[in-house]
C-alpha cells in the first residue's frame, strides 16, 4: 500500500481549513471541511502543527492592493484556503523529491497553510530548528526570510554600519533588528511608545519613539535604512541616509489601493539613478536556502522568534483582527 493510500485510510480525504469565498476583512474567514491535498512529483505533503500570520496573508485576505488579484484571483481568491507560513511533519513526498521523508519535522512556506494539511515544493522547506516549538518555527519563514534578504541581498549590510529599522516591533522588523545586530551592525529601531521596551529586548542599540522623535530630522545619518512601516516620503528617507547609504523599501502599509508601491517605484526608478544614495525596490522570494541559514542562526542563539500569542485554528479571525489593528508585537501563530 502506498504512503498516500495509507494516509487516505488513516486520515480521510477531507480536512479542516480556514477559507474565504470573497475578499474582505477578517469577517470573511470561515472554518470549513475541504478536500485534503495530494502531492505531485516535486511536492511535499505536510501535516500542519502551526501556521504563522503575516501582512502578506492579510493582503491575500483583503485582495488589496488590487494589482495582486491578477495573480491570485480577480473577483475572489483562486485558493480559498488562507495562509502561507507553516511548521509541521512530512507525511508524503512526490517521486522527484529528495532530502525529505515522512516523519521529518519541517518549516517553510505553503499556500493554504491555515489547514490540517498543506502541499508545497521541496524548495520552500527546511528542517525545523531543533530548539523551537512548532508555533515558534511557524512564525519564522516569511518574515525572517524577508528581513534576511532585505539586509543581505538588497542592503549589502556590513559589520560596523549603522542601520535604521522602521516598524521594528512588527513581524519583519523584529527579525531585522536581531539579524542586523547578529551581522555586527549598530541598530536603531523605530516603534510606538508602547513597544519601545520590546524593541530594546530584541537587541536594538537605540530606539526611537516615532510619536515623539523625528528620525528624519537630519541630526543622524544611517548607512542602511529598512523602510518597513508607514509611508515616509522619499525626501525624508534621504534626509536620514548617509551620502552613499542605501534605503531598502521592504513594505509600507496604506501605500495606495492599486499597486501599494507608488512611492517605492518613484524612489527606485525616478530618484535613485540620479543620486549617490541607493533606493532599492525589494520583493522577497521564498527560498529553502534562506530557511536553512535561519535555522543555523536560531540554533546558535543569534536570533530568537517571539510569539506574541497563539490561537487555535478555529480562532483565525480573532488573530487576524489583532493584525489588522496593529496590536501585535512580533508574530502570532495558529496551532492545530
Amino acid at each position: 500500500m502506498s504512503s498516500e493510500t495509507g494516509l487516505t485510510a488513516a486520515f480521510g480525504t477531507t480536512m479542516r481549513a480556514i477559507t474565504q469565498d470573497r475578499y474582505g476583512s477578517s469577517e470573511v474567514l470561515r472554518v470549513a471541511q475541504v478536500a485534503r491535498p495530494a502531492v505531485v512529483d516535486d511536492q511535499v505533503l505536510i501535516r500542519v502543527h502551526a501556521a504563522g500570520l503575516d501582512r502578506g496573508t492579510e493582503h491575500l485576505m483583503t485582495g488589496k492592493p488590487y494589482a495582486m488579484r491578477l495573480g491570485f484571483g480577480v473577483r475572489r481568491p483562486k485558493n480559498p484556503v488562507l495562509g502561507r507560513d507553516l511548521a509541521g511533519t512530512v507525511v508524503d513526498v512526490g517521486g522527484a523529491v529528495a532530502g525529505f521523508a515522512p516523519g521529518d519535522e519541517v518549516y517553510g512556506v505553503a499556500p493554504g497553510s491555515f489547514a490540517e494539511y498543506a502541499v508545497t515544493g521541496a524548495d520552500k522547506l527546511a528542517r525545523k530548528p531543533s530548539n523551537l516549538s512548532f508555533a515558534e518555527a511557524a512564525i519564522v519563514p516569511i518574515s525572517a526570510g524577508t528581513a534576511l534578504q532585505a539586509l543581505t541581498d538588497a542592503g549589502n549590510v556590513e559589520a560596523g554600519q549603522s542601520v535604521l529599522v522602521t516598524g521594528a516591533s512588527g513581524g519583519v522588523g523584529s527579525y531585522a533588528v536581531q539579524l542586523a545586530g547578529a551581522f555586527g551592525a549598530e541598530v536603531t529601531g523605530v516603534s510606538s511608545t508602547a513597544k519601545l521596551d520590546y524593541v530594546t529586548s530584541l537587541g536594538a542599540h537605540h530606539v526611537i519613539d516615532y510619536g515623539r522623535q523625528d528620525w528624519a530630522d537630519g541630526t543622524r545619518r544611517f548607512d542602511l535604512i529598512l523602510d518597513i512601516a508607514g509611508n515616509p516620503p522619499v525626501h525624508r528617507l534621504r534626509r536620514a541616509l548617509a551620502p552613499h547609504g542605501t534605503v531598502v523599501f521592504v513594505g509600507g502599509e496604506h501605500g495606495g489601493t492599486l499597486t501599494g508601491m507608488g512611492r517605492q517605484l518613484r524612489g527606485a526608478l525616478l530618484v535613485s539613478p540620479f543620486v549617490k544614495q541607493r533606493l532599492v525596490l525589494f520583493l522577497a522570494r521564498e527560498r529553502a536556502a534562506d530557511y536553512e541559514q535561519l535555522t543555523h542562526l536560531i540554533e546558535s542563539g543569534r536570533i530568537t522568534p517571539r510569539v506574541d500569542r497563539s490561537f487555535p485554528l478555529e480562532h483565525a479571525a480573532d488573530a487576524m483582527r489583532l493584525l489588522e489593528k496593529g496590536e501585535i508585537r512580533g508574530k502570532v501563530a495558529l496551532t492545530l
